[in-house]
């Protein structure tokens, strides 16, 4: 089994996030794309899967972290849907208060390898 925690948008390498930061450096609200966030998320999740030797079809179980339930939840659950439409992989989604960094959505994954 291959897991994977805290795997968040930002792009690999950089401190840039897809979909913008939730928050200013001095912790002030801002608006941010929740899609383009789960996106980026679901890409980095899918690099370290290929990279290992699996595929977001060897996915057997997710926990996604939402920072704003209410707010983001249809928009990440449309992207994920987009990605995992053969997957019977479990899934847990909860509603949190913050993550350590500026972002609206953060993955833990358990994958078969091999």
């Amino acid at each position: 089994l291959l897991y994977l925690s805290g795997v968040g948008p930002r792009q690999a390498g950089t401190d840039e996030i897809p979909g913008g930061a939730i928050r200013t450096p001095d912790g002030i609200p801002q608006e941010y794309d929740i899609k383009a966030q789960t996106e980026a998320c679901i890409a980095n999740v899918k690099a370290i899967l290929e990279a290992s030797g699996a595929s977001l079809s060897d996915v057997i179980d997710i926990t996604s972290f939402l920072v704003d339930m209410e707010r983001d939840f249809a928009g990440y659950n449309e992207v994920y849907a987009k990605h995992f439409t053969s997957v019977q992989a479990t899934r847990t989604t909860l509603a949190i208060t913050a993550l350590p960094t500026p972002i609206a959505v953060e993955m833990k994954v358990i994958a078969k390898i091999g």
